[in-house]
């Protein structure tokens, strides 16, 4: 941890005067126009500010940010359906991004979608989260700020593992307990193996079992040994994306179409079309050969590019 903080501080070439104590710079929007005649609006108002508050201001780990050091990340909730008084179905976007070393650029660590997210809410309903107690009373009602809880979590684990080898550790253990812990009601999916093959408990099942140690290696390597390295030696750091990318490739054939890995290449294309354009034939035949495995969604995208 300390590690993150010694390279962030060079990373931003801050003092350390006006600390804060939080950890994210939280957007939170809500889309309810689907439901907007069916509810009163003064409700997804507070929700959304309450919502904010309680990302933002709230004390995530035992470490101080500053301003500079804060992670800016998103989330986008769509009000599908009132399925009760009170009771919403909705879906859950999720973007977090991370400043790269001496650059105004900043790199995708997290762009997904949550679609089974149902949750209980009224005006003059306290957000509250206890990691000691998260089902609380209401499955429903904890079932919102646990989602987002265990969100944060993951959010703060992979920028942790951008810093340092294995330095989400802690917080996708975090995240993990929330699932190992997490409500359990009619209308509640996501957080059991048997709910889909992409849901809560399938990420942090990748990100915390030993099987996929590798992924914590990538991670670090192609952020820190790479992205970060672009202004100061851009041939080196090219070398070690594409040795990254490479292992995720290596990691996919024992773990063929893994959440984790599909959620790291996840809005990846375009930093990596950026990146390589220019680059020699070799590199780009060699990209072309591990990104057909790790990230078929957008191979005629690196087509045009890379062949």
């Amino acid at each position: 941890m300390f590690l993150r903080k010694l390279v962030f501080i060079l990373l931003c070439c801050v003092a350390f005067q006006n600390l804060k104590g939080q950890e994210l710079s939280a957007v939170v929007s809500l889309q309810t126009n689907k439901v907007d005649n069916q509810v009163d609006p003064k409700i997804f108002v507070q929700l959304q500010t309450q919502l904010k508050d309680f990302i933002n201001q709230r004390k995530w780990t035992s470490e101080i940010f500053t301003q500079e050091e804060k992670i800016d990340c998103s989330f986008y909730i769509t009000i599908e359906s009132v399925v009760s008084p009170g009771v919403y179905s909705a879906k859950l976007s999720i973007v977090a991004n991370r400043p790269v070393y001496r650059s105004n650029y900043t790199t995708p660590l997290l762009n997904m979608q949550d679609a089974n997210f149902t949750f209980k809410y009224q005006l003059g309903q306290p957000i509250e989260f206890n990691e000691n107690n998260v089902t609380r009373t209401d499955a429903l009602e904890a079932n919102l700020t646990a989602t987002i809880a265990y969100y944060v979590y993951v959010i703060l684990g992979l920028d942790y593992d951008s810093f340092a080898k294995n330095g989400g550790v802690p917080y996708f253990s975090k995240a993990l307990n929330i699932v190992y812990n997490a409500p359990d009601g009619s209308g509640i999916t996501g957080w059991k193996s048997y709910d889909g093959q992409r849901n809560r408990f399938v990420l942090i099942d990748n990100l915390t079992k030993s099987g996929f140690d590798k992924l914590h290696e990538v991670c670090y390597n192609y952020y820190r040994k790479g992205i970060d390295q672009m202004a100061e030696q851009p041939e080196q750091a090219k070398v070690a994306i594409v040795n990254a990318l490479m292992s995720l490739q290596e990691l996919n054939e024992d773990n063929v179409n893994s959440m984790a890995i599909s959620i790291f290449m996840q809005g990846r294309v375009n930093e990596l079309i950026g990146l390589f354009s220019d680059a020699d034939r070799a590199t780009k035949k060699q990209l072309m050969t591990t990104l057909s495995a790790i990230d078929i969604t957008n191979i005629n995208k690196y087509k045009s590019y890379f062949e």
